[in-house]
């Protein structure tokens, strides 16, 4: 299991998307601090409000605003619309581009999580996870398929598996 990752809520809409391959890239306002094969963790907001699956970081790119879209048109699973309320008055977005993602066999429910993890509340925009509470997010729900045993991946990456 990795040592660390971040667990990010979206709504129940887009995380569909997601794990049905419409949409392989995840918008923000603010730049999470991840970086290429990091993990991150997907809380779906209400009503479902679970850790339903995660995902590998392909890439992350931010830009104005203005140039993001060509990079991300097809691909985020939303219209030119949609994006540009998003993105209402920020100057900058970042895209997160996504490989490898994987939905829990069984969801860690908000009620499991605070049952192991007093005090949790869902983020509103995300939240970095060290090993206790990533154990607690994952309980063994899938993440292993995530990051899998690849001898040919550089000793950097073999850091972040189980």
């Amino acid at each position: 299991m990795p040592d660390r990752a971040l667990l990010m809520p979206i709504k129940p809409k887009y995380a569909e998307m997601l794990f049905e391959g419409v949409k392989s890239v995840e918008l923000r306002r603010i730049r999470p601090r991840v970086d290429q094969g990091d993990i991150v963790l997907l809380y779906v907001s209400s009503p479902t409000k679970a850790v339903v699956g995660a995902f590998e970081v392909e890439n992350v790119i931010e830009r104005p605003v203005e140039d993001l879209w060509p990079l991300v048109e097809g691909a985020a699973g939303l219209s030119r619309t949609e994006f540009d309320v998003y993105f209402n008055g920020a100057s900058r977005g970042v895209a997160i581009f996504l490989s490898r993602i994987v939905r829990f066999h069984r969801p860690v429910f908000l009620t499991e999580l605070q049952a192991h993890w007093p005090g949790f509340r869902p983020p509103q925009s995300y939240q970095y996870l060290e090993t206790p509470q990533l154990r607690i997010a994952c309980i063994s729900r899938g993440l292993s398929k995530l990051v899998s045993q690849n001898s040919s991946e550089p000793a950097s990456a073999k850091s972040r598996q189980e």
